[in-house]
């Protein structure tokens, strides 16, 4: 699940710049890593969730601890609107199956374009995952974050981390080995 083509761990020096120069430097570094982190993590409007976390990160830019904080900021706004926007999509399914109006899920075009055949299945298993378990393992393995690193941005403890990270393996390993 690792990443190995994006800057996601980019040094991105952005001593001296202004505001608007420094968001955009980290626009170019980090946007599709961040549109591949959201897609991972479940959500249908990935482009929407990221474009939302650098909004974000311009009005609050003046509030970072220090411009070296930006890309840690960007990925726990990533994890937080798509973990806020999961929750939004099943109570509106949930009330639209009360009302007999289920929309059938549609893949979004993200979904098509990061992910290649060879990888739906170990996505699906993923996806199918409890929340926090998903969250755990994507930033784990595929952003390569240490556990600290993971409890910043999902706002847990490190030893929660290593929990969800433990039980989603097991689920996962258990799912993969079910589907051979």
């Amino acid at each position: 699940m690792k990443d190995t083509g994006t800057a996601v761990h980019a040094a991105v020096d952005l001593r001296g710049l202004d505001r608007e120069r420094a968001v955009a430097v980290l626009f170019e570094a980090h946007h599709l890593s961040l549109v591949r982190l959201a897609v991972l993590l479940g959500a249908d409007d990935a482009e929407d969730v990221v474009a939302e976390a650098f909004y974000q990160l311009y009005r609050r830019w003046r509030r970072l601890r220090s411009p070296e904080a930006a890309a840690t900021y960007l990925r726990s706004v990533v994890v937080n609107l798509t973990r806020m926007r999961i929750r939004h999509l099943q109570v509106v399914r949930k009330h639209a199956a009360r009302t007999d109006e289920v929309p059938p899920h549609v893949a979004s075009g993200e979904d098509r374009a990061v992910l290649r055949d060879d990888q739906k299945a170990l996505v699906d298993a993923v996806r199918a995952l409890p929340a926090r378990q998903r969250e755990a393992l994507v930033l784990r393995f595929w952003l390569d974050l240490r556990e600290s690193e993971i409890a910043d941005a999902m706002g847990i403890s490190a030893g929660s981390v290593k929990v969800h990270v433990s039980r989603g393996m097991a689920a996962l390993s258990r799912t993969l080995e079910e589907r051979r």
